[in-house]
């Protein structure tokens, strides 16, 4: 299939000669509850001009049964991805009929069977470039269509779409649902779901009349779905873009869908949005939880304007609509969504994945070059997303908020169900608020890499604000001195940055300051590094910052140069357990814990590192005892404890106890499925756990997630035939769905992983390029990412980019990644001080 792979250019010269009107869908799903089920029907009929005698429409599926042009059937010419058309009039109306494949890979249309009830569920999921294995389509942003969609599927079935549903009738073996023509829609935000989906219907009356709302999971899990809290964010939401942005909700109804083996975390189809299901808290959860739920609501609705109304010309400039969606979802989650902490949560994890991605050598400028769909998939990136985000908070700082949203509202006016590229922002932006853009797009969106700030006295005592890599910064230098036992903001340096060192208007001779935090209020995109001094006082006291904004960039920059090697990984742990315990803020609390586990598996020296997990392990263990009842804290630490005791076994037989009902565990702490089978994949690589025990577990809950998590432990057991017959299942075993790929992964990963996987080295890089040929990119990314070697040489990762110079640019980049993060473990171990 070697035409599968689109670009730029082609698709580009194909939207020059073709204007899209109509596109009708007809799909048979009424056999999707047999168990055998592997294809389902499919036609398209699309209606278009032409100044081209041909053209291609791009269908990756079983079959290409029919095609007929202009009334007249032709001789199939189908490369198993594209159709090919010839003599084309000037109007053209082409059918083409065929039979697609269920996907069990998240992307296309997926089928899943739910363990506990028998039932079937379908959900389509396009982006970039999928919806051409569910019906044949132009499969490019930039020719928009109104879609007509008709499914057939078994009675009794929700069946959803685009449009709102304006007719049901029953047909031979199930009912025919049709759908309201919709407003012009590019190809990959089209969708389709259809289960047994339980539905909570709800409404939000708008300044024009009622919109309809949908919340939808599986029947199985309808006990768990909390409808009322995701509907109330969707009525404030709704009611906050429509003002800010100057046009209500154009897409008519509004569900939202939580699905099961989900790739993504949403995805903002118009009128059916898409979620993981993991949203569907089965367990305990934490207010951080929901806000981060409350902000992917709002990300997916600020698509509805940002993506959905404008959408990019191609995939370059994905960043309009994902770092849009970003800072929008935070944004709106502060000033209407009721989370008026979310700017700090944006700070410590997604620029957190933003920094991380920044500094890889396969980083890219916001606005990137993406030449063909390859490149596209593996751009939903925190550069795209995290870093966009980041760079639009400083533009509103640069031309203010009323302005901003003044220029949003002149974008969606001027482009409103087209598409756009940067000048098109660009030139509403400066229209609104007069200031030129051209000097701040060059710095930021066609820049890549990252600026580091630190602060540095200069010969007179004064202080001097150092940044590297210069780029226009407006932000904060925040000042501490100390109270007692707490550090207290004495004042705040509001500056204009440009140049690579500008002096401060302070002297810490004169002021009574032991701790100076560039950017300490999270305004610009920066790396900040901690002078000697202000990292002592943080270690001292960082808990005590009353600002949980402050503490977030506090947090960031310690665990930064831990990153870098310049902050030891014992000191670090110190840190987070004195400092840990006292925060407040789950979100920070949660991030300061993963980056501890991470410091110990990555970064720690390999002669300290069971130690070091053996103390983290107690160090969590007593936190988790001390941490008020039924609190988040506690939660998080109970999380915390699992990731520990897979390294360490010192808490195995109280575990054990605690699991079993044979000892209490810490008062108010709910020991749910989901904490039952963190807490046993953690015994299971420890040796700790029989197969028996495992069976158990899954028995008591035979819910799909307890089928996959009990495929982690199984494949978790330390023992060397398990884990050579989980890493080998991974590769092999092609009817793994998504989810159960990535638990046998998983499993085949925990704990000590290397000392049974390293035999699998030189196999590894053997498969990867078969396997990216063969294998869906999303099957092959997890396998790529998922099994790299955890080696103590770059010797075999560089023999392969040396010998696969001509590999898909895709893989290359995913082995470049994987390589500088193997990098960076090795030259961080080798920095730690020796004792």
């Amino acid at each position: 299939m070697t035409s599968a792979n689109l670009t730029r250019d082609e698709t580009a010269a194909r939207a020059a000669g073709i204007r899209l009107h109509t596109i009708d869908v007809e799909l048979d799903l009424r056999g999707a509850r047999d168990a055998d089920a592997a294809t389902f029907g499919t036609a398209t009929t699309l209606a278009f001009e032409a100044d081209v005698d041909a053209t291609w429409i791009d269908f990756i599926g079983a079959s290409v049964d029919a095609v007929i042009v202009n009334g007249e059937e032709r001789a199939v010419d189908w490369d198993g991805a594209r159709v090919h058309i010839d003599d084309l009039a000037a109007h053209n109306t082409v059918e083409i009929r065929g039979t697609g494949r269920y996907s069990t890979s998240g992307e296309g249309l997926h089928r899943f069977v739910d363990p506990l009830d028998g039932e079937v569920y379908l959900y389509t999921q396009y982006e970039p470039a999928d919806c051409r294995r569910v019906y044949p389509c132009f499969e490019q942003p930039d020719l928009k269509a109104r879609w007509r969609f008709a499914v057939a599927a078994p009675a009794g079935w929700q069946v959803l779409s685009n449009g709102a549903e304006i007719n049901r009738e029953a047909v031979a073996g199930g009912v025919r649902v049709r759908f309201a023509k919709t407003l012009p829609l590019s190809s990959y935000i089209t969708a389709v779901a259809a289960g047994t989906y339980h539905r909570v219907e709800g409404v939000w009356e708008g300044p024009s009349g009622a919109v309809a709302l949908g919340v939808l999971c599986r029947a199985s899990l309808a006990s768990h779905l909390d409808a009322e809290e995701i509907l109330d964010i969707t009525r404030r939401g709704l009611a906050f873009f429509g003002e800010a942005f100057g046009l209500e909700y154009p897409w008519g109804t509004y569900d939202q869908i939580f699905v099961p083996e989900y790739n993504l975390g949403a995805m903002e189809n118009p009128g059916l949005v898409t979620f993981t299901e993991s949203y569907v808290f089965r367990g305990a959860s934490t207010a951080a939880q929901h806000e981060a739920r409350a902000n992917t609501i709002l990300h997916e609705m600020a698509h509805m304007w940002f993506g959905d109304l404008t959408t990019m010309r191609w995939w370059d400039d994905l960043w309009l609509k994902e770092s849009f969606a970003d800072f929008m979802g935070a944004h709106a989650a502060v000033v209407a969504g009721g989370f008026p902490d979310a700017w700090v949560t944006f700070a410590s994890r997604r620029k957190g994945w933003a920094y991380v991605q920044d500094q890889l050598p396969t980083t890219h400028p916001i606005v990137a070059d993406i030449p063909d769909l390859e490149a596209a998939k593996l751009n939903f990136d925190g550069i795209t997303y995290a870093k966009g985000a980041s760079v639009l908070k400083q533009l509103v700082a640069f031309v203010g908020e009323e302005a901003f949203f003044r220029g949003a509202r002149r974008y969606f006016a001027d482009h409103a169900y087209g598409n756009t590229t940067l000048p098109d922002l660009l030139a509403a932006l400066e229209s609104a608020s007069d200031r030129d853009l051209r000097a701040w797009s060059a710095a930021w969106l066609q820049t890549s890499g990252i600026s580091r700030l630190a602060v540095e006295p200069v010969a007179d005592g004064t202080l001097a604000l150092a940044q590297s890599d210069p780029r226009p910064h407006r932000l904060t230098v925040g000042l501490y001195g100390r109270d007692g036992d707490r550090l207290v903001r004495r004042r705040g340096i509001e500056l204009d940055v440009t140049a690579e060192r500008t002096t401060l208007d302070a002297s810490l001779a004169d002021e009574d300051i032991v701790l100076v935090v560039p950017n300490d209020d999270d305004r610009t995109y920066a790396k900040v590094r901690l002078d000697d001094a202000s990292t002592d006082a943080a270690a001292a006291g960082l808990a005590t910052i009353d600002d949980a904004l402050a503490r977030a960039v506090v947090w960031a920059a310690l665990w930064d140069a831990t990153r870098d090697g310049e902050l030891p990984v014992v000191r670090y742990l110190e840190i987070v357990r004195r400092h840990a315990p006292a925060e407040p803020n789950v979100a920070l609390l949660a991030d300061a814990l993963a980056h501890a586990d991470a410091a110990i598996g990555h970064y720690a020296a390999a002669e300290a590192r069971s130690d070091l997990a053996a103390r983290w392990l107690e160090a969590c263990w007593q936190a988790l005892w001390t941490a008020d009842a039924e609190s988040d804290a506690q939660l998080a630490w109970a999380r915390a404890v699992a990731a520990a005791a897979s390294r360490a076994a010192g808490r195995a037989d109280e575990l054990r106890a605690i699991l079993a009902g044979d000892a209490a565990g810490p008062d108010g702490l709910r020991l749910d499925h989901e904490l039952r089978w963190m807490w046993l994949t953690a015994l299971s690589a420890t040796g700790r756990l029989t197969a028996a025990e495992a069976d158990a577990e899954r028995d008591a809950d035979p819910s799909s997630q307890g089928r996959t998590a009990h495929l982690t432990v199984l494949a978790a057991r330390p023992d060397s035939a398990v884990r050579a017959a989980a890493w080998h299942a991974a590769w092999d075993d092609e009817s793994l769905t998504n989810e159960r790929l990535s638990a046998t992964i998983a499993g085949a990963r925990a704990g000590d992983a290397r000392r049974f996987l390293a035999e699998f080295d030189a196999e590894y890089f053997a498969r990867i390029a078969p396997t990216w040929a063969s294998r869906s990119i999303e099957i092959a990314r997890r396998l790529v990412i998922g099994l790299f070697p955890a080696s103590d040489s770059l010797d075999l990762v560089d023999a392969w980019l040396a010998e696969h110079a001509d590999a898909p640019g895709a893989l290359r980049r995913l082995v470049i990644e994987q390589r500088d993060g193997l990098a960076r473990d090795l030259r961080v171990r080798a920095a730690q001080p020796r004792t």
